[in-house]
């Protein structure tokens, strides 16, 4: 049955949002490792900024953020702190082009697990292409070994932010159905701005105020790839399939590998372009793969909660 125009036409705005999202998502790395910042501290920062321009969007729409709509979204700002620590440390330990194209394994899973959520089963060749894209981001660690900028706490990083990333998508995916888009943003942010800020503490990283060259970073990553990423990617998860939105965000390690080039001059060994490639080449094949056998439910196209944005 032929999907209603409108729900088309969101759908290609929800696939343009996602795409524009990767190329700032790709350039995120860049800001992180330009700032003299621990991972830890940039994170908090970088979250109660976002909070604060998430208040002001609020005031600015006439909206308010109840308790209820916190609790409901608080699993995600769990989740959306875990994956900032692990990709700002993953960012700041090792090569960009290792932690940009580890998190790539992240539409693996979430493919899977979207999937299972709609009653479809994996054969061997998914497992094949899974035990092939491990294959090579072996070849990434391997490649990357003899670089200065490469540490194996670093991929170790960038491997745990693939599981936080995945489950962080899915609970937003199905979250945004009954959350609005800024309301559920806020909410994530608070949340996360909480956690971080003791867990900063705890590791022994100072939250002393940062310089100014330190603040224009903050504020960039709290704008572009925080708040109008984010916000673009939580709106399109109610229109765009998980599978899809996972495809998509597959290219986030090539502009993170281009730009990393470009602009810290991180070398691009063999190795690590072959193991890169063979990353993106089996998830996208295993993505596409996922996408026919998924049983797509029908889109709500109806105002989102009484305020759509």
């Amino acid at each position: 049955m032929p999907r209603p125009v409108r729900e088309r036409d969101q759908r290609k705005v929800g696939v343009l949002a996602i795409s524009v999202t990767t190329v700032v998502w790709g350039l995120a790395g860049v800001f992180v490792k330009s700032t003299s910042l621990e991972p830890l501290s940039f994170a908090t920062y970088r979250l109660w900024a976002g909070v604060a321009i998430y208040v002001v969007i609020l005031a600015l729409l006439r909206r308010r953020l109840t308790l209820a709509t916190v609790r409901a979204c608080a699993l995600g700002g769990a989740l959306f702190a875990a994956d900032l620590a692990f990709t700002f440390s993953a960012f700041k330990l090792t090569t960009l082009a290792n932690a940009n194209i580890i998190g790539g394994l992240s539409p693996i899973f979430i493919a899977f697990a979207a999937s299972r959520l709609f009653g479809e089963r994996f054969g061997r060749r998914e497992v094949l292409l899974a035990s092939v894209s491990f294959g090579g981001v072996a070849l990434v660690a391997l490649g990357a070994s003899g670089v200065p900028a490469w540490s194996p706490a670093g991929d170790l990083f960038a491997l745990c932010s693939v599981a936080s990333w995945t489950v962080y998508w899915l609970f937003s995916k199905r979250a945004r159905q009954r959350v609005p888009a800024i309301e559920y943003m806020t909410s994530v942010m608070l949340v996360a701005a909480i956690l971080m800020t003791p867990l900063a503490v705890v590791f022994g990283q100072s939250l002393a105020l940062p310089g100014g060259a330190d603040w224009l970073w903050i504020s960039v990553v709290a704008l572009f790839p925080g708040a109008m990423g984010h916000t673009m990617i939580a709106w399109a998860h109610r229109h765009v399939e998980a599978w899809l939105g996972a495809l998509i965000t597959q290219c986030v390690p090539v502009v993170a590998a281009i730009a990393a080039w470009v602009a810290l001059d991180e070398p691009l060994t063999p190795l690590v372009v072959m193991g890169g490639l063979t990353v993106v080449a089996s998830t996208t094949t295993l993505a596409v793969g996922a996408s026919r056998r998924v049983r797509r439910e029908p889109v709500d196209v109806t105002d989102d909660a009484g305020h759509e944005v």
